[in-house]
């Protein structure tokens, strides 16, 4: 069967390819622009300074561009492990647009999503601390930058871990039930 024929079988996979493949290029886009904003940090610290000096009086470039650079270099790491998660995600959908998704390598897949969907929280704390602190340093005003850091505790992604490690097992259980059952007739 061609992708056409199956992509008007069941155009639900297909507009889940087509947004997995959105936010992949999104998060490429994410990473190249952070990687930039270190490049910039180390190679024009002093224009970089000067712009900041000239329209917020109360943030000192200097005192926070190792700060900074953690931050982006944090942010790196986070986009990098949330595009494998959808990457993963991508090639168990297409087991499943292929009418097999019960097979080990996709309860593999799900069990490495759910360690990635904790690493990302562990990740997530010290990004939230190093933009708190520099938040708090620089003393800039949120009603005249929008900006609010939010430093608290997301247990969406510690329900999305558990989520994922226990349809891990269901997918390994399937794949073993349906082995033994190929294995009878």
């Amino acid at each position: 069967m061609n992708l056409a024929t199956r992509a008007v079988r069941d155009p639900l996979l297909l507009a889940a390819k087509i947004i997995l493949y959105v936010l992949l290029a999104g998060l490429a886009l994410g990473v190249l622009a952070a990687s930039a904003g270190c490049v910039g940090m180390v190679f024009f610290t002093q224009e970089i300074a000067a712009e900041f000096a000239s329209s917020q009086a109360n943030f000192d470039f200097t005192e926070v561009r190792l700060a900074l650079i953690g931050v982006l270099v944090l942010v790196i790491v986070l986009l990098a492990m949330i595009a494998a998660m959808l990457w993963l995600l991508k090639r168990i959908i297409d087991t499943v647009g292929e009418g097999d998704p019960f097979v080990p390598v996709n309860a593999t897949r799900m069990t490495i999503m759910a360690w990635l969907s904790l690493a990302i929280q562990v990740v997530a704390l010290p990004l939230a601390g190093l933009a708190t602190w520099i938040h708090n340093v620089t003393e800039v005003n949120e009603t005249e930058t929008g900006l609010n850091v939010d430093s608290g505790f997301d247990g969406n992604g510690i329900l999305l871990m558990l989520v994922l490690f226990i349809l891990a097992r269901v997918f390994r259980k399937g794949a073993e039930m349906r082995e033994e059952l190929e294995g009878t007739v």
